[in-house]
């Protein structure tokens, strides 16, 4: 079940467990702390099994035509089983309904490492499209790759 989160602590709380079980994509803990800060003041959905959180994505409005998918975990053992493109169905019905016209998210470009290969690779599969790379927007390790899907 797919429920939209309102309280700012319970997102911030939501994030926090999640983001420290994924150690893969969000080892560094002041980027974990900047994602639990910006997530408490936006749209903010999570997936729900037996009252526990396992998966959730925040939404982060860049203008009056876009937003992105600033943030979306899942907890490993619950991964590839569908609850990231749940969460993600709903996100873009969320962000519709608001109006947008595009979607965005950045990821590391393919080629770099194993398990953002996987997540370029499910972002592909959902119908975005890739728009650009900045290889040093993070750093050179870390070349971002922009994604986008037009809403309408």
């Amino acid at each position: 079940m797919i429920k939209e989160i309102l309280e700012q602590d319970k997102k911030q709380n939501i994030a926090r467990k999640i983001l420290e079980a994924l150690p893969e994509w969000f080892g560094i803990e002041e980027d974990r702390e900047e994602y639990n800060h910006n997530s408490k003041k936006q749209p903010f959905f999570s997936y729900y099994e037996s009252n526990k959180p396992l998966g959730f994505i925040c939404l982060k409005i860049n203008s009056k035509d876009t937003i992105e998918i600033a943030i979306i975990g899942i907890l490993k053992e619950y991964q590839r089983k569908g609850i990231g493109k749940q969460l993600f169905l709903k996100a873009k019905e969320h962000a519709m309904q608001m109006g947008f016209s595009f979607m965005q998210v950045k990821t590391v470009q393919k080629g770099y490492y194993k398990q953002y290969d996987n997540t370029n690779q499910f972002y592909i599969n959902l119908g975005f499209k890739e728009f650009e790379v900045f290889p040093n927007l993070w750093n050179e390790k870390n070349p971002c790759q922009i994604y986008v899907m037009s809403l309408k």
